[in-house]
């Protein structure tokens, strides 16, 4: 990756097939139960648009600690890859590329969940003090994690 780039990205393996999991990533709607982003400000604000899940699925929102930002689903491949466009306009303006892939691993499936984006001066200097690898990836864990929870509890009855 290029030095005018960033990327974070964290794994984890999941007992549960892609088709269990990839509904909760290309709906956002379905986020509040796994994303750690959702838990960070109780009095945040969402407005849904656009589709209701997948391509052109849109998401806002405003809050205190949050900031303010949007998502939209530009790529939705079931069960195996979602692309979406990330934009922050608060507390810092930016925009990113979070991506999530699906793959086959033994019985289960392999989920990975990136961003990437641009480091321009500022977001450098930023990175310097904040670094995305120490902010980002721990959170993008414990999403994750919830996310396996969710997905492999779906499958017990």
């Amino acid at each position: 990756m290029a030095n005018d780039t960033f990327r974070v990205a964290r794994s984890i393996h999941v007992d549960a097939p892609a088709a269990e999991i990839f509904p909760h990533i290309d709906d956002f709607r379905a986020w509040a139960a796994w994303s750690p982003f959702e838990k960070m400000d109780a009095d945040m604000q969402k407005t849904y648009s656009g589709a209701a899940r997948g391509v052109g699925a849109q998401y806002a929102w405003v809050g205190k600690k949050a900031g303010a930002g949007s998502m939209e689903v530009l790529t939705a491949e079931a069960p195996s890859r979602v692309v979406i466009d990330l934009k922050f306009t608060r507390p810092m303006k930016a925009n990113n590329v979070a991506e999530f892939t699906i793959e086959p691993d033994g019985a289960g499936s392999k989920v990975t969940w990136a961003m990437t984006g641009p480091l321009t001066l500022v977001s450098k200097i930023m990175h310097a003090v904040f670094p995305m690898e120490k902010m980002v990836g721990p959170m993008f864990e414990d999403g994750l994690k919830a996310l396996k929870d969710l997905s492999e509890k779906a499958l017990v009855v």
